[in-house]
């Protein structure tokens, strides 16, 4: 059973964060914003205004007392000791903005917005450096860590892109519909009928492993290897889309958060763990296992099935709401997995040790 922690808000939750003391923050409908100490009791609350919602918080990685929180089209930074009047406020998206990253030296900030575009501010200097596009809403968009100066993105185009801000053009794009192998027809009803919009994206500690969860229900993993990106592994466990994944902060466990009301933890440290394996040459593999007849119409074909079957969550959490966001805080030397839905309260659950 879940803990519930109530009294932060009067609407549903729609975004949290963590920082590296254990103080959690959420946004919600209307402009509110809430700090938690971990034990779940209300740290501060502030009221946005014009009471856009609040669709995304994430603390400076450098300064975890700085807090920046998206609402509407714009941006607000807050000094978590003293919940007031924000210490700069940015409004550089021309449309309601879905994700902020900021990168790990504290040097930039990314909000992606439902224009497609990504806005990339220089906190220095307090100006827009670049201005990334999708063609189509971008969902997400999170800076690397070890490497400050890339970024991945993805939308509702079904683009997963990779970026480096040196240049304004992706270095690397993937159309989920037709990445993967020959056998997976884009054409199969499944996808026809449920397209693999990009809702969350989340990269790995070790900077080159991301994971991609998407409208189909799918979990895509991929590796970065210089200037593109190869799909490792992709398998399924939400019978409805994939609104949020979030690896963990070491090793490779992957929690994903669905339509369908679960919440799931996965292990691909044996598939993408070993760094020397090289993505071309696995995937050629797998092809060269798959008899010709099986690579007909838009069957289920052996490289997906072995990957489904192979990849099985460790844990599966039937919380029974819509997931709109996911973190992960260690409460007393334990890990939990914090659940924002469509209710006021954040739910928390434990989770086993990897």
């Amino acid at each position: 059973m879940a803990v519930k922690w109530t009294g932060g808000h009067s609407s549903s939750i729609l975004c949290l964060n963590t920082n590296t003391e254990g103080l959690v923050a959420s946004g919600a409908e209307r402009g509110e914003l809430t700090l938690w100490h971990g034990g779940g009791t209300p740290a501060g609350q502030l009221q946005l205004p014009k009471e856009d919602d609040v669709t995304s918080v994430v603390f400076s990685p450098r300064c975890p007392t700085r807090l920046y929180t998206s609402h509407g089209e714009a941006i607000s930074l807050v000094d978590v000791r003293s919940l007031k009047e924000p210490l700069e406020r940015f409004h550089v998206n021309e449309e309601e903005i879905n994700c902020l990253s900021v990168n790990e030296t504290d040097r930039f900030l990314a909000a992606a917005d439902d224009s497609g575009v990504i806005k990339v501010v220089d906190l220095d200097n307090k100006k827009v450096s670049r201005s990334l596009r999708h063609s189509n809403i971008c969902s997400s968009v999170v800076f690397r860590p070890q490497r400050p100066q890339s970024l991945v993105s993805c939308g509702l185009d079904m683009q997963v892109m990779l970026w480096n801000l040196q240049k304004a053009r992706p270095l690397w794009t993937t159309n989920l519909q037709e990445c993967g192998t020959e056998e997976d027809s884009p054409q199969s009803a499944g996808q026809f009928f449920n397209p693999p919009l990009a809702h969350s994206l989340s990269v790995a500690s070790c900077g080159n492993i991301f994971g991609c969860g998407a409208q189909d229900g799918k979990v895509r993993i991929f590796r970065v290897t210089g200037v593109k990106f190869e799909q490792e592994l992709e398998f399924q466990g939400h019978s409805l889309g994939v609104s949020q994944v979030l690896f963990m902060p070491e090793g490779y466990w992957l929690l994903t958060g669905g339509n369908d009301g679960k919440i799931l933890l996965w292990d691909v440290s044996s598939d993408v763990g070993k760094q020397q394996k090289s993505p071309a040459k696995t995937l050629q593999r797998r092809k060269a296992q798959v008899p010709a007849s099986s690579r007909k119409g838009g069957k289920l074909n052996e490289v997906a099935s072995n990957d489904h079957a192979r990849v099985l969550p460790k844990l599966t959490i039937e919380h029974g709401e819509k997931v709109n966001w996911i973190s992960c805080l260690e409460i007393k030397g334990s890990k939990r997995v914090l659940v924002a839905d469509q209710s006021s309260s954040v739910s928390v659950y434990p989770l086993p040790e990897p």
